[in-house]
């Protein structure tokens, strides 16, 4: 694979907020390129701190997903759990509390195994996907209007998964194969 040098990045012109709400701040971005030429672009501000992503692994290599209805889709959909990471959290105690929150389990053993954005050409959104092991039963209330369907399904039916009708969120099927090949990887180092 060769590699070119990229330009320096653009300059920011000027930043003019569009419209916000409680989840979106919508700005329109004037930049100047190192060619000279410049361009208007819209970005999506969203959560400064970012969310957690959680993939809840039992001993058995299963993991446990939920299924939760989501407005973006209009239909219930199979997700792992997920969040917003609050301002006084670190990246693994808000997926730990989001794990029990959604799942009713907490884990004794957390890794952070990526970092995921969706749309980076206008969305400034980052989620950090957590590997969640050693689990026990836990619950704290969370913010849900309505209690959350946990499923458990076993990664060596993966392409069935995947293959849902209810499974169509980017993130949660990225971390599923993220997940199955650092099991993959830690069978062949055994």
């Amino acid at each position: 694979m060769i590699e070119h040098a990229m330009p320096d990045k653009p300059k920011i012109i000027n930043v003019t907020s569009l419209t916000k709400s409680k989840l979106f701040h919508i700005q329109q971005v004037a930049l100047e390129f190192s060619s000279g030429k410049q361009a208007h672009y819209e970005r999506i501000l969203a959560a400064a701190n970012g969310a957690v992503l959680i993939v809840p692994l039992l001993a058995n290599h299963n993991v446990l997903m939920i299924r939760e209805y989501s407005v973006g889709t209009d239909q219930y959909e199979l997700l792992f759990p997920k969040g917003l990471i609050d301002d006084d959290e670190s990246i693994l105690c808000a997926a730990n509390r989001e794990l029990m929150e959604e799942t009713g389990y907490a884990a004794r053993q957390l890794n952070h195994i990526n970092t995921m954005t969706i749309a980076p050409g206008y969305l400034g959104f980052k989620t950090h996907i957590i590997l969640a092991e050693d689990l026990y039963p836990e619950q704290l209330e969370g913010d849900e209007p309505e209690p959350l369907e946990v499923l458990e399904f076993s990664l060596n039916d993966i392409d069935e998964i995947v293959q849902r009708d209810d499974l169509t969120e980017s993130r949660t099927i990225a971390a599923l194969y993220m997940v199955r090949d650092i099991l993959s990887k830690r069978t062949n180092h055994a």
